[in-house]
């Protein structure tokens, strides 16, 4: 690998030079990409004020009042109760981001990026509940020099501690709002006819067994999640499903099933507490059982980016880690099972998943 160490540090010195810098922006050939490669590091320089433009445009409901037809600035700024200068601030930033869309008469309308936004609620929820994140982020070394944990993210996720009626209720909708932007993709990646009984291990108040239960009447369903938790899920689900209420890295987890799934769940836990589950699963499931996660991997090709995120989030959190499909795959031999495989989604950018069988 030494040549490859000898080449970086050619490259990087290279790049650092302003000289370089004007020759390339001076020659054709390889202006497009030195002009490219300017963008991309001025968008890393203004994300954080990408992050909040979005915020603010979630908790007006631009794209909702935008999607009622071309507005000009004047009608705008009096919906959204704001100046007339504020909201034409927010409305360049809105269509630079593709959020909105000048019309050529100086009125806007819903951009594409807006339109998109439109069409998966769970996104904006994220987006709203980032608030707590952004907390935590106000200074970031202190956060990374303590190992994460310790603030407003950390809180909202201890929603199980106490029992906090308003803890639970807030990650429950959270969770539930955010469900459909998996669900779909897991039905879809997997063949659940195969199976007689599905127990969703973590599974909140049930949206993504609600989401099985609506294409597949005839599989038995259960939930397992914290006490609080479970009442929800039992008011949202009723007979249809059999919800147990247990901590699943300290109670026992009901036999029984012979599909077991963990959505969006491993990759909240560190390393020990992760390992004892996917054991806790494993002696659950019968010979021939299937385990199947579905969350975010890392180092996905084309959706690293997707890692920086989770890796942060999950350090404010306090608790878990992103983690490559193959160290997955390796846990879970050591859990006993047989055999394991990384199954394809349609969008690995938010979705990865694995199969595996006792």
């Amino acid at each position: 690998m030494e040549w490859r160490t000898g080449w970086i540090e050619w490259r990087n010195r290279l790049l650092a030079s302003p000289r370089f810098h004007d020759w390339a922006l001076a020659t054709p050939i390889v202006r497009r990409i030195a002009r490219r490669r300017a963008q991309a590091l001025f968008d890393l320089v203004a994300g954080f004020a990408y992050a909040q433009l979005l915020a603010a445009a979630v908790r007006l409901d631009l794209p909702a009042i935008l999607a009622e037809g071309p507005q000009t600035i004047e009608a705008l700024a009096a919906r959204l109760g704001l100046p007339r200068d504020s909201t034409d601030v927010l409305l360049r930033a809105a269509t630079a981001l593709g959020l909105a869309e000048r019309l050529k008469d100086g009125r806007h309308m819903l951009g594409p990026q807006g339109a998109a936004l439109r069409g998966t609620p769970g996104v904006a929820a994220m987006i709203a509940h980032h608030d707590r994140l952004y907390a935590d982020l106000a200074d970031p070394v202190a956060l990374l020099a303590r190992g994460g944990g310790g603030g407003r993210l950390a809180d909202f996720w201890r929603y199980g501690a106490g029992g906090d009626a308003d803890a639970v209720a807030n990650y429950s909708r959270l969770m539930a709002a955010s469900q459909p932007l998996v669900a779909q993709q897991i039905l879809d990646g997997w063949d659940f006819a195969r199976h007689r009984s599905l127990l969703d291990v973590g599974g909140g108040e049930g949206a993504f067994v609600q989401a099985v239960a609506d294409r597949h009447p005839a599989l038995a369903l259960g939930v397992f999640d914290l006490p609080a938790v479970a009442d929800r899920a039992r008011a949202r689900l009723g007979a249809r499903v059999t919800v147990t209420a247990g901590n699943f890295l300290a109670d026992p987890l009901p036999r029984g099933a012979d599909l077991i799934t963990l959505v969006r769940i491993l990759h909240d836990h560190d390393d020990a507490p992760a390992q004892a589950l996917l054991d806790r699963i494993c002696r659950a499931l019968p010979p021939g059982g299937t385990l199947l996660i579905a969350e975010p991997f890392a180092g996905t090709p084309g959706a690293e980016a997707m890692g920086a995120y989770f890796g942060l989030y999950l350090l404010a959190m306090g608790s878990g880690r992103p983690r490559a499909a193959g160290e997955i795959g390796t846990m879970l031999e050591r859990a006993g099972f047989a055999k394991w495989r990384q199954l394809r989604t349609r969008h690995p950018l938010t979705l990865g998943m694995i199969a595996a069988t006792r």
